[in-house]
C-alpha cells in the first residue's frame, strides 16, 4: 500500500533547521584546527597522547576540541533523521527545537574548547532534553504513520 505524504506549508523551517548544523559543523573546525595549531599536534594524529596531553595544556584543549567535534558528528545524524521525521507532523515545534540544538551544540563546543570537560556541561544537558523532545515527537509521528496503514 503506497502512502502520500503532504509536508506541511512550514517545513522550510524544518530544512533550515537541518542545514544550521553545517555551521555548526564549521565552528567546531575552525576550533579544532585552532587547537591542533597551537599545540603543535601533527596530522594524521586525531589526539595528543595522554602523556603529552597531561604536561601540555595547549595538547589538552586540542584533545577537548577534538572530542567536541567527535561528539557532535556521533550525535548528528540521528539528530537530523528525529528533526527531519518530527516536523513531518510538528514542523514548528521541530524546528524551534533543531534550531535550539544547533546554537545549544555551539555553546557546548565553545564551553569545551574554552573549559575543558566542565566547560560542556550547560550545552550538553540542554541539547540533550531537546534531542529528547525530538525523538519523542518522531516516534509518535513514526506510529501515527503505522497507524495509518
Amino acid at each position: 500500500m503506497a502512502v502520500n505524504i503532504t509536508l506541511p506549508a512550514e517545513y522550510g523551517y524544518v530544512l533550515a533547521a537541518a542545514t544550521s548544523t553545517y555551521f555548526v559543523n564549521f565552528y567546531h573546525m575552525i576550533l579544532t584546527s585552532k587547537a591542533r595549531k597551537a599545540s603543535g599536534i601533527k596530522y594524521p594524529a586525531a589526539y595528543a597522547a595522554n602523556e603529552v596531553a597531561e604536561k601540555d595544556p595547549k595538547a589538552f584543549a586540542f584533545n577537548c576540541t577534538q572530542r567536541a567535534h567527535a561528539n557532535f558528528t556521533e550525535n548528528l545524524t540521528p539528530f537530523v533523521v528525529s528533526l527531519l521525521v518530527a516536523g513531518l507532523r510538528f514542523p514548528v515545534a521541530a524546528a524551534t527545537m533543531g534550531a535550539g540544538w544547533s546554537a545549544l551544540r555551539a555553546l557546548y563546543a565553545y564551553g569545551y574548547a574554552c573549559k575543558g570537560p566542565q566547560g560542556r556541561t550547560i550545552g550538553s544537558i540542554t541539547s540533550r532534553l531537546l534531542d529528547i523532545g525530538l525523538v519523542g515527537m518522531a516516534m509518535f509521528t513514526s506510529y501515527k504513520f503505522i497507524q495509518a496503514l
